[in-house]
């Protein structure tokens, strides 16, 4: 008679604690939906950013564009695509050339800079303080782009985190 007793509450017991533990923990959801929703760009340094962005062109057929005047001004091209679940909305992917000289990508060493768009940058710079990422408590709200942040990947490497205007 007590085991029959003890089962039923040991089961009660286990399944009122693993609840108790995921809503500590909040739904796998919730926190999946503040990570990253797909690239935003792709920034690289040259030592001459208006040569290089010849070559893509002559070679790629990437139509880069300068942003500035002279041979070390940053070219850019945004790749456009349409979103799968919302093809109404037009989204871009940029691919863009730096100076070797740009402090864009500070403190990071690197001669590469990854850009993430994210859904939830606030929540998103939240979790990654809390798991001990370190992230630049500054963020740039761009009317016209969206908002910005920034983290750095264990290599040294920085991160650019982007939530689009609109999202």
């Amino acid at each position: 008679m007590k085991f029959e007793l003890w089962m039923p509450c040991a089961i009660l017991l286990s399944f009122g604690l693993g609840m108790v533990l995921q809503s500590a923990r909040g739904s796998s959801e919730a926190n999946d939906a503040a990570r990253v929703t797909g690239v935003g760009g792709f920034f690289f340094k040259a030592q001459s950013p208006g040569k290089l962005a010849d070559w893509y062109r002559t070679h790629l057929g990437i139509a880069l564009v300068a942003a500035g005047k002279g041979e070390n001004a940053p070219q850019y091209y945004p790749f456009h695509w349409r979103e799968k679940d919302h093809p109404e909305t037009v989204g871009a992917t940029a691919f863009s050339i730096f100076p070797a000289t740009t402090k864009h990508f500070a403190p990071s060493k690197s001669s590469f800079m990854m850009n993430f768009r994210v859904a939830n940058l606030e929540r998103l710079l939240a979790q990654l303080k809390q798991e001990g990422v370190q992230v630049d408590d500054k963020i740039i709200d761009d009317e016209s782009t969206g908002k910005f942040a920034y983290a750095m990947d264990p290599e040294g490497n920085r991160i650019e985190l982007w939530e689009p205007k609109g999202e």
